[in-house]
């Protein structure tokens, strides 16, 4: 039973029968039609033959006399090896000429009290052969009057052995096709399936620790092989996203376990030995410096696990991007100040509205800006923003410095979690600020894309939809 559920056998059976159904419509109307075709073609030989021999009846003084046995001419042979069969009745009912095997046949049917030259079919059953018997009878009219009725009739075997013969033809040929068509639906559904097939099999093989099997199916433009495009797509995606999971543990697990160790040893250092005040003092420094450190990095950590886990800002509302970028600055001024830097503000007083996350954009920016801040020594920052063209369009907010700039090496990392430019951690800092800042844009619709040059500064180009989320 457990076969019966699978595509290729339901597509199969559906095939046949959809086939079967449609075989026996076909069927019927076959019969049917020939049925009457072979019967219209029995009763016109019956007229036929009942006019010639209507025209050879012999009628003397009113009186029916005979028929002239031109019957036995060559061309009724057909009809006379069929039972061609003749009786001819007078006004009064009673036979004057009987011709033929079947000459039991009923009375007449005909009224013979009203000139009606038309004639009336019917079929009986022959008591002795159980033959079925098809009969014309028609008046026989002489000087305008009806002297008499002739019958004439043949039987319906050879009808009935033609329709027997079409009987056996689409009962035998009609199973025969639908098994063919059957085990043909079978093969092809087998065929067309076989991708699916492999993708069950791709499937089962793949794991959380293995993600890069692939089903690599020639190209076809057909469902299967978009599935089958599709399903491939989707692993390279998973495979992408389960490395980036895993690098992505591995460095927090480094980046936690780096502040831990230095506390650990502080602590043991300390412990070693009684110290005086200004020693504990100092281990206590140092052990705050570390747990800032590890706290920078949790809430850098909580913060892309959200991001990661929505596809959109979670609240979106109204705002003017250029009241918010000078904020953000005005509250940056003063790091700036202590480090001789200047902020310049090249931003529009209007026409920066969009739909967004309030706290998200101020993190973006903040990032950006500290991290310009962090790697100016001397010089200014500067930001800008110009507002679309219309409201459909993303808007572009651009944070120039002056600062040591980023060796072309290092462009293409510097958006990856804990990528530090500066090996040896010489500045505070947890190698998330840019990772954070661009998951944000993304949230928004946008994107952030990076220039420099060493020695001369870096711009950041921020992309965001006014709309505020993406599509």
């Amino acid at each position: 039973m457990k076969g019966l559920k699978t595509l290729r056998v339901r597509f199969s059976l559906w095939t046949a029968g959809l086939l079967l159904a449609g075989l026996v419509i076909f069927g019927l109307f076959v019969y049917a039609n020939m049925s009457y075709s072979l019967s219209a073609a029995v009763d016109e030989t019956l007229r036929v033959v009942t006019v010639q021999l209507l025209a050879e009846v012999e009628v003397r003084r009113g009186e029916l006399i005979s028929i002239e046995h031109s019957i036995d001419d060559p061309q009724y042979e057909d009809l006379r090896e069929q039972g061609l069969s003749i009786l001819v009745w007078n006004q009064s009912g009673d036979l004057v000429q009987r011709y033929g095997p079947y000459s039991d046949l009923p009375p007449p049917r005909v009224d013979t009290g009203v000139s009606n030259n038309v004639g009336e079919f019917s079929t009986v059953t022959d008591p002795t052969t159980k033959d079925q018997i098809r009969i014309f009878d028609s008046q026989i009219i002489a000087d305008n009057e009806i002297v008499g009725t002739l019958q004439v009739a043949q039987n319906l075997n050879n009808v009935r052995r033609v329709l027997d013969r079409l009987s056996i033809a689409l009962l035998i040929g009609g199973p025969l096709v639908v098994m063919m068509a059957g085990v043909g639906g079978y093969f092809l559904a087998a065929r067309a399936l076989a991708p699916v097939d492999k993708i069950t099999s791709t499937a089962r093989q793949i794991s959380a620790h293995d993600l890069s099997a692939r089903l690599s199916l020639p190209e076809t433009e057909d469902e299967v092989g978009r599935l089958a495009a599709t399903f491939d797509s989707m692993l390279t995606r998973l495979d992408d996203a389960f490395r980036r999971e895993r690098q992505f543990t591995a460095d927090a697990s480094h980046e936690l376990r780096t502040p831990l160790a230095a506390m650990q040893t502080i602590i043991a250092s300390t412990l070693t030995r009684r110290r005086d005040v200004t020693e504990y003092e100092q281990a206590l420094s140092d052990l705050g410096q570390e747990a800032e450190h590890m706290t920078l990095l949790t809430q850098g950590l909580l913060q892309l696990a959200r991001q990661d886990s929505a596809l959109q800002p979670a609240k979106l509302e109204r705002i003017d991007l250029a009241i918010l970028l000078k904020d953000v600055l005005a509250s940056l001024a003063p790091l700036a100040e202590d480090r001789g830097l200047r902020l310049v503000d090249r931003l529009p007083d209007d026409g920066l509205i969009m739909m967004g996350d309030r706290d998200g954009l101020i993190r973006l920016f903040v990032n950006l800006i500290e991290n310009a801040i962090k790697y100016t020594t001397k010089g200014t920052i500067e930001i800008s923003a110009l507002p679309p063209t219309n409201t459909h369009e993303s808007m572009a907010i651009t944070v120039s410095d002056t600062g040591v700039g980023i060796a072309p090496e290092h462009l293409p990392h510097i958006f990856d979690r804990f990528y530090r430019i500066d090996k040896s951690r010489s500045t505070n800092g947890t190698g998330l600020g840019l990772a954070i800042a661009k998951t944000i844009a993304r949230a928004h619709g946008g994107d952030i894309a990076v220039q420099s040059q060493v020695g001369e500064g870096t711009t950041f180009t921020v992309q965001l939809s006014t709309r505020g989320k993406t599509g």
